[in-house]
């Protein structure tokens, strides 16, 4: 089981960016697939998480996660108020949307995968700030885990009627743009 916690802002997508991983990775072959939103005193721009948890095998373990395999981190400056790698594995990986190489972020014992998410949305045609649809681009290229095509597809799924083309085109950009540092 391979468990991942996604940490935003109120506003940003967090849920709806690890909802749509959640789908496509279904599609991809994943038969057990759990997210759980986190509900609470949540309003625009506080910090927030979710949980997602996929595995090939059907997941009965319903628990919160405290030892994600992963952290999603939509908004580098979460960095100063959230200890987003609270309880991260050995090894772990850190998805971050920000504008410093992945040489500029360090992580004791975790791996780092970078990408300006942000100003990928905005190559892609997207408003400043729409960063969920980006960074699923950054979270393909750093896992392996759910290929790029089945997100860009779960991605226009989502949001019909509201830009589709271009969400879709942030996480292609987000994609070619993401790098990946060393532990």
């Amino acid at each position: 089981m391979i468990e991942i916690r996604w940490h935003g802002r109120g506003g940003q997508g967090a849920i709806t960016a690890a909802k749509i991983v959640a789908n496509a990775a279904f599609v991809s072959g994943y038969k057990g697939v759990v997210m759980a939103p986190t509900f609470g005193t949540e309003r625009r721009g506080a910090p927030v998480f979710t949980s997602l948890k996929i595995s090939k095998q059907k997941i009965y373990d319903l628990s919160p996660i405290t030892t994600p395999d992963m952290v999603v981190v939509l908004d580098h400056s979460l960095l100063e108020e959230v200890n987003v790698v609270d309880g991260l594995k050995d090894d772990g990986l850190v998805i971050l949307n920000g504008p410093k190489p992945a040489s500029e972020y360090s992580f004791a014992g975790a791996r780092v995968a970078v990408a300006d998410v942000t100003s990928c949305g905005v190559q892609a045609g997207l408003p400043p700030g729409i960063v969920n649809s980006g960074i699923i681009g950054a979270f393909s290229k750093a896992t392996g885990l759910v290929e790029l095509d089945l997100l860009v597809t779960a991605i226009k799924d989502e949001f019909v009627g509201k830009k589709p083309e271009l969400n879709a085109k942030a996480a292609e950009i987000t994609y070619e743009n993401t790098f990946i540092g060393d532990i």
